[in-house]
């Protein structure tokens, strides 16, 4: 789920503007008028809601079609027969090629009946008409499509981004047979940590500003009014929320209370039963329809989400035909545009036609149209040295599980620390002076973040780095990433991060997308980052205090890469314990961090140990 409200509904206007010609004509929207009907329907559900479905069905009825249908709770709009939408499909080459597309706003969503959940808690067991979910209201529309849309071919496939991608999932849940592929990208997984919390930290600017815009009604009925937007007042984010203060206030100075949705991330900040039955990964097992999972490496909003929906499908289902498309690109990236860069960082030229072209309209053509179709079960792109490789599984199979050693001095080697006394580093972590995570100024979650040069913190005390020497060769690794810290806090809460940086020689040139005033001579590029909250470090559902001053184990995931330290690069790893506002502030004492006031702020001493008896390293999966 997008958490910038400019995206969210950006996706409405995006078959309006992104194909469009230069001088403004896009072409697509004269051909959509020509060549289909658009039609309107209430369609029912077996427990009486109705659910709005726009239909655009092809002129052309010497054929039958397949359904293409993207359930949404972004809005189906235009609304009105008369009214059609810019493009239809995934992409222009679907509109092209004929399919009879379906638009749904999906249960408690503008024109559709019913109260909304958020990410609602699928059912195993389905014993009454009342027990219903978004797997429920899938086949309930299906079976009506199949029975009152003259011309179809019995086939229906179903592709989301972010949300639709989540509702994509939750279709396989269906399990009805004339469901024969599905694509979900960059789909929601488990609300609590694609989108509310990374390993117990709240993402703050992500989720701050979208809600208001989000929550267009709470109640049964029906509307196209749009949520109203949430004016700070300033493009300073930074500042905005330093003088907002402690979380509790953001219903105490600005939401008033009233927004549902975001109470109920303040009153869960757990992974407790409210989390567990949004988490829709425990019920992908016997899935029979054919499955496209896509994802970007750079995926601000739901990189765990793509990654983890294509792990689980693939254990859960091993007879059933899984596809992984992983590029660098971040939410979304994959529908619109080139996909040609990120920030400063060039991917050596489009990424997102061969995507379009070559792999998600011919899926969906084969498994809907009988098409050939010669897809490897694996496309991911290789940052770094900017290519696209082909694999059986994800991630491969030729790699070694390695250490990345943090060593006194600031070294970082696959060498592990010599014998010899606990050495550690120390810094100060102020919460009232945290470390931001741009350097400029911005009120969103600039999706550059996941790419940026880190130099703007070379003067911090509070940020740690360590690095290899130049490298003598390519590095090259593939697959999840985990830190394993040795710690000690004077706190008794403490958040963790740690970025894994490729630092380019001081010989790099320039390239057409570097930033004014930026030089990429020893440019030091995020590649991989995340936070730990840590008192979360045992369980997600029972945080527990440190002791302080005790030297205590704090490990997690930083999720998958493929990428390439070039020869000649070095490998840079940071740690510091805040990310602002990225990340909500610890006030470093063990309290309810939504609920706690500004007097449980306290600055902390945090320690990373070196050592041989007590070291701190990363496991990374380098490819042989």
């Amino acid at each position: 789920m997008k958490k910038q409200l400019l995206f969210a509904f950006s996706l409405l206007l995006l078959v309006s503007v992104t194909f469009a010609q230069p001088g403004g004509i896009n072409p697509d929207a004269a051909y959509v008028k020509e060549q289909y009907t658009k039609y309107e329907y209430q369609v029912p559900m077996r427990d009486g809601k109705k659910l709005f479905t726009s239909v655009y069905v092809p002129k052309d009825q010497s054929k039958k079609y397949p359904f293409m249908m993207d359930r949404t709770c972004y809005s189906v709009a235009p609304y009105g027969t008369d009214k059609y939408k810019g493009s239809l499909g995934p992409s222009p080459s679907f509109l092209h090629d004929g399919y009879i597309f379906v638009y749904q706003d999906v249960r408690g969503r503008w024109m559709s009946e019913g109260i909304y959940e958020e990410m609602t808690p699928e059912k195993e067991v389905h014993k009454t008409n009342n027990d219903v979910d978004e797997g429920t209201d899938t086949y309930d529309t299906i079976d009506w499509l199949l029975k009152n849309v003259p011309n179809n071919n019995g086939k229906v496939g179903v592709w989301g981004i972010s949300y639709p991608g989540f509702y994509t999932t939750t279709a396989l849940l269906s399990r009805h047979p004339a469901l024969v592929a599905a694509s979900p990208q960059a789909p929601i997984a488990d609300l609590w940590r694609d989108d509310g919390w990374h390993n117990g930290a709240f993402f703050l600017v992500a989720n701050f500003g979208f809600y208001p815009g989000f929550t267009n009604r709470q109640d049964d009925k029906p509307t196209q009014r749009r949520g109203g937007r949430f004016d700070p007042g300033t493009n300073d984010g930074y500042d905005f929320f330093m003088k907002m203060g402690p979380m509790k206030n953001t219903n105490d100075k600005y939401y008033k209370d009233p927004i549902r949705l975001w109470n109920e991330m303040m009153d869960h900040p757990n992974y407790d039963q409210h989390w567990k039955d949004r988490n829709v990964l425990s019920h992908l097992h016997d899935i029979k329809t054919a499955v496209l999972v896509t994802g970007g490496w750079y995926d601000a909003e739901d990189l765990y989400g793509a990654i983890n929906t294509y792990k689980t499908l693939v254990k859960e289902n091993a007879n059933t035909p899984i596809y992984f498309t992983m590029g660098p690109w971040v939410h979304g990236g994959w529908a619109r545009g080139a996909g040609d860069h990120l920030g400063d960082v060039d991917f050596g030229g489009p990424t997102g036609p061969h995507y379009r072209d070559d792999i998600e309209f011919k899926f969906f053509s084969h498994y809907l149209k009988g098409t050939d179709m010669n897809i490897a079960k694996v496309n991911a792109f290789e940052t770094g040295v900017n290519k696209w490789n082909e694999y059986k599984s994800w991630p491969p199979k030729e790699v070694e599980d390695r250490q990345l050693y943090l060593l006194p001095g600031g070294k970082l080697s696959f060498a592990a620390p010599a014998a010899g006394k606990d050495s550690y580093d120390e810094y100060v972590s102020d919460p009232n002076n945290p470390v931001p995570f741009l350097n400029h100024k911005s009120m969103d979650m600039d999706r550059e973040y996941m790419t940026a040069d880190q130099r703007f913190l070379a003067d911090r005390k509070d940020v740690l780095s360590y690095t290899t020497d130049v490298l003598a060769n390519d590095v090259t690794i593939a697959g999840n990433i985990w830190a394993n810290l040795k710690v000690s806090t004077t706190g008794t809460d403490a958040d963790f991060v740690v970025k894994i940086l490729d630092v380019y020689p001081d010989t790099a040139s320039n390239n057409k997308f570097t930033g004014k005033d930026v030089k990429m001579a020893g440019y030091q590029q995020m590649v991989r980052s995340e936070p730990m909250r840590g008192k979360y470090r045992n369980s997600i559902e029972k945080p527990e205090p440190f002791t302080p001053g005790k030297v205590t184990p704090v490990n997690w995931e930083l999720q998958d890469v493929l990428h390439t330290f070039k020869k000649g690069h070095k490998i840079m790893v940071q740690v510091q314990s805040t990310w602002f506002p990225l990340i909500d502030r610890n006030p470093q004492t063990f309290v309810d961090i939504m609920k706690c006031d500004s007097t449980a702020f306290k600055k902390a001493t945090q320690r990373i140990y070196t050592s041989k008896t007590n070291p701190s390293f990363l496991k990374v999966r380098v490819v042989q």
